[in-house]
């Protein structure tokens, strides 16, 4: 079925072990992939593995160092790609390709590996605005870099892709909470723990006061109001674009899933896969709107 939807006729395993490698640790970003037009799969496909291979050196490292020299690698393999001679590596071959088929920006391909790079320190962020920012230069690069694949060039679209992305990131953020918890770390942004009197050991206790509540709640609802921002601009954006925008359906289905336990980050439902999330964004594609 993937080869199928992929439209793909590679002989070798590379392409489609791309696919497989997005579905198992994007699954989200995956099936929205599914959903681009048919001559875009495989280049969305080779972002999100690329995205992939960044955001697993964090948790797959023991010293920083480590970590640094991967993000060195791939920091040239993108001077390479964009100077014709891309290392024999999967996920660099596949994103060669996109970048000669779509002429492809380098500098948003390069702000996803800087931003990871300085996120290797495992500090909380000081600040929402901080968060924002890190989102701005991973989450949002790549959907510039999606809407390009789909050939996108648009002030509006590029509006609500910045609040698309800063919405994904902070979502991302609490989600991934409770896991690294379990890893006794917190990065949530310290201004909003701080203005609620709560500090890292109450979420390390997993304390659910009402204080820590609102720390949530107040994070939440930034995301909300990103994503509200990004819909302001739903009569300015070219249809072509709403693809690249379909991940707005799992951002709210977590925004609606997390106000309904009240802003307990560490409910078991908030970690449940939505199995009807297919559908949902099979529904908001044809449909038409993000």
């Amino acid at each position: 079925m993937v080869r199928c939807l992929l439209n793909c006729s590679c002989k070798g395993p590379s392409p489609c072990t791309l696919t497989e490698s997005c579905r198992k640790r994007d699954y989200e970003g995956y099936l929205c992939s599914l959903l681009l037009p048919a001559e875009s799969r495989s280049s969305a496909f080779a972002l999100r593995a690329f995205n992939v291979e960044l955001a697993q050196v964090k948790d797959s490292i023991s010293e920083k160092t480590i970590g640094l020299m991967r993000m060195q690698f791939w920091k040239k393999t993108v001077e390479d790609i964009y100077c014709d001679n891309p290392p024999h590596q999967p996920v660099a071959i596949e994103l060669w390709k996109a970048v000669k088929r779509h002429n492809l920006t380098k500098r948003w391909l390069m702000n996803i590996i800087d931003e990871r790079e300085k996120n290797l320190d495992d500090k909380a962020y000081r600040n929402i605005k901080e968060l924002e920012n890190y989102a701005e230069n991973t989450q949002c690069s790549l959907l510039y870099l999606t809407l390009e694949i789909l050939g996108i060039k648009d002030l509006h679209a590029d509006h609500a892709a910045s609040h698309i992305g800063k919405a994904q990131g902070i979502v991302t953020c609490l989600r991934a909470t409770p896991y690294h918890v379990s890893r006794r770390k917190v990065f949530l942004p310290m201004d909003i723990c701080m203005l609620h009197d709560v500090s890292q050991e109450d979420f390390l206790r997993r304390n659910q006061d009402k204080n820590v509540r609102d720390v949530i709640y107040d994070i939440a609802s930034q995301a909300h109001l990103h994503l509200k921002h990004a819909r302001s601009f739903h009569k300015s954006v070219p249809v072509k674009a709403f693809p690249a925008f379909l991940q707005t359906v799992s951002i709210e289905d977590f925004l609606k899933k997390i106000q309904r336990v009240d802003f307990d980050i560490f409910h078991p439902s908030l970690q449940q896969k939505n199995s009807l999330l297919p559908l949902y964004l099979y529904i908001q594609s044809w449909r038409k709107i993000y």
